[in-house]
């Protein structure tokens, strides 16, 4: 959203955001998972039935095992998430999906009362948990029940047990090659058409995009061991070429080019977020802006929707309401663009950063493990931000990628209210990996800082919060560590005193948790614990030598100049006050109740200069960015970036 929650409507230089409850009908589809306990089923404990199951349904349905492999990673990367749907109602390997039984059986939430974001600062995205009439839901989100049609399996069995999961998925492939009037063919390559339509895409650009995801993996192949202990394996066919032409023959439908700003190896649609004036001083819902002319482009912001597609596509439509720049959505990874690039998108919760960033929304929530996100997504995902990056000269690191739980409070005020997702449950080493620029050890122990790198599928710390409060959430792989008061898992855990209260494990506190990607400065070693400097403290983690949770690098930090004690902490990079024009409110330049004492030390992540986008009114004639003296530097402080003055501190190299 535009500034920060708590902005006051007579804050100079800003406006009043005025927020509307959103009616949503029955059928927008809101899948409100998050209690949705996972199925049991009885499985042999073989670390290699799940690869026998594939080539059994394979044989039984004609399907290429190779393909129906492809097909399985793209949906799930062959994870059976323990029986629970996906944030679209998908289950099993095959991700077939049931979404008017993953809402029926799911009751938090149900009422629409809370905000599963953890604050306050949007109105909940579940004001309905209706179980739509099957006739509203499109064929993307009932793939299970025509499955139970075509092989006469159960629905119960196909949502719990992996190897009838599988079966129903052959029989849907099979089914689609029959449909294109194609022979069930041994070699992969006759299977394009009928993989497009498996996608459950209406259009031959988002069809076309998850086929070529899935021949992607046909060609490099892959290798892993599932969430339930399987060893599954594809082998690499790097010369295996589609046959492409098959798609004319879908009769899926095609999108006009609209001008939305996607690479071209990425289905994307141009859905524009509202902007209407209601008022002689109101309007919404983002800012008519210039850039990278006006300002340079700085971050993207990675989000989760706290809902499903079609309600949230209601929400960015609404005038009154926030916006961001790009959803995504979980079955295909379509991409809907709402607010071009060179505008300014109200989804930071800090101007600051809006006025230098992108927003990218993904389908899914952040504080339930098993509704999870899929690799077709985070595929998707991970094009756009490369096209981004290359675009505007964003570079690929975690202090330029951010999540928006690490999008800093603007002031003292608005710290408890920023946002936690994408949350704890967000594999950022595989997002990178996609990105190409995967985490690795880049120095030895004295290089100084360290890249926290856990392994997501065995680290699993504990959680609070996911469904009730206080109460335990279900075990699940994380990209975070754990930080500690001492080498000692009973000491207390790191307090933010931004936040003013007693650290937690809920899953929505990141007052002591690192993330994968993120680097900090090394302040001391004990045994298989190392501590770092974060939040003016000494923090602790675990980090064994047999089972890492962060490997050695270096780079540039900063440490407060000689002489001074310490140094202010900015949540925001203003300029000076005799840098503002006449006719704009100078913004006040207050720091953060944090510092950085004499001898920490804190990764440098860019340099920024002194910088406010002054945007008041419906037309753009009058807006302006005023640019200042002051230098600041974005720092990784604690879980989320802040920035200090140039003047404050000293620059130089982790290892020196």
């Amino acid at each position: 959203m535009r500034g920060s929650a708590p902005d006051s409507p007579s804050t100079p230089g800003h406006r009043h955001l005025r927020r509307a409850a959103v009616p949503l009908a029955a059928a927008a589809l809101l899948l409100p998972l998050f209690g949705a306990a996972p199925a049991q089923s009885a499985q042999d404990s073989s670390p290699d039935r799940l690869q026998s199951a594939f080539a059994s349904a394979s044989a039984e349905y004609h399907v290429p095992q190779s393909v129906l492999l492809a097909v399985s990673y793209l949906q799930s990367r062959w994870d059976y998430h323990g029986g629970a749907p996906s944030v679209s109602g998908g289950y099993g390997p095959m991700h077939l999906t049931d979404a008017r039984t993953a809402i029926a059986a799911t009751e938090h939430f149900a009422d629409g009362t809370e905000d599963a974001r953890g604050d306050s600062s949007r109105p909940a995205l579940h004001p309905e948990a209706k179980v739509p009439a099957d006739s509203a839901l499109p064929a993307r989100l009932k793939t299970l029940p025509q499955a139970a049609k075509l092989t006469g399996i159960p629905a119960a069995k196909l949502r719990t047990d992996p190897a009838a999961n599988i079966s129903g998925g052959a029989a849907l492939l099979a089914a689609a090659q029959r449909r294109l009037g194609e022979p069930l063919s041994a070699d992969p390559a006759d299977w394009y058409g009928a993989v497009a339509r498996f996608s459950g895409a209406d259009d031959t650009a988002t069809a076309a995009s998850y086929a070529d995801d899935v021949y992607d993996v046909l060609h490099t192949g892959e290798r892993r061991t599932t969430d339930a202990g399987q060893r599954v394996a594809l082998a690499a066919e790097p010369g295996l070429t589609p046959d492409t032409a098959q798609l004319s023959r879908t009769g899926l439908r095609t999108v006009k080019d609209d001008g939305a700003e996607c690479p071209k190896s990425v289905s994307c649609e141009w859905l524009p977020a509202a902007y209407a004036q209601f008022g002689d001083d109101d309007y919404g819902n983002h800012d008519l802006g210039d850039r990278p002319a006006s300002q340079a482009i700085k971050y993207i912001v990675i989000h989760d929707t706290e809902g499903a597609w079609d309600g949230v596509l209601n929400l960015i439509q609404d005038p009154t309401y926030v916006s961001w720049n790009y959803t995504i959505r979980s079955t295909d990874g379509l991409i809907a663009q709402h607010v071009k690039a060179k505008d300014v998108a109200w989804h930071a919760g800090n101007w600051d950063v809006n006025a230098r960033s992108i927003g990218i929304e993904h389908e899914g929530f952040l504080s339930d493990p098993d509704a999870w996100f899929t690799e077709a997504m985070y595929r998707s995902s991970a094009r756009l931000v490369k096209y981004l990056s290359a675009r505007y000269g964003i570079p690929l690191d975690r202090q330029h990628i951010l999540g928006h739980d690490n999008v800093p409070g603007p002031t003292a005020s608005t710290i408890s209210g920023m946002h936690t997702d994408p949350g704890p449950y967000w594999d950022w080493a595989h997002y990178f990996q996609l990105l190409g620029h995967p985490f690795k050890k880049t120095a030895g122990r004295q290089g100084g800082l360290v890249t926290i790198r856990p392994d997501f599928a065995a680290n699993q710390p504990a959680y609070t919060g996911c469904a009730t409060a206080g109460e335990p959430c279900a075990a699940h792989a994380s990209s975070e560590v754990r930080l500690y008061s001492d080498h000692d898992v009973n000491a207390p855990l790191i307090k933010d005193i931004g936040l003013g209260k007693t650290p937690t494990i809920d899953v929505n506190d990141v007052s002591s948790r690192v993330s994968t990607g993120q680097q900090y400065a090394v302040a001391d070693h004990w045994g298989d614990w190392t501590a770092i400097w974060y939040l003016g403290q000494k923090a602790w983690f675990q980090n064994p030598a047999k089972q890492p949770t962060a490997v050695s690098a270096k780079g540039m930090v900063i440490t407060p100049k000689e002489g001074l004690a310490s140094i202010p902490v900015y949540g925001r990079a203003y300029p000076e006050k005799s840098a503002y024009p006449a006719g704009v409110p100078a913004q006040s330049v207050v720091a953060l109740p944090y510092t950085v004492p004499a001898g920490q030390k804190y990764v440098v992540g860019d340099e920024m200069p002194g910088e406010y986008y002054y945007s008041v009114t419906f037309t753009p004639d009058s807006h302006q960015v005023v640019r200042g003296n002051d230098l600041y530097y974005e720092i990784q402080y604690g879980h989320r970036v802040e920035f200090v003055r140039a003047a404050d501190v000293t620059v130089e190299n982790s290892a020196s």
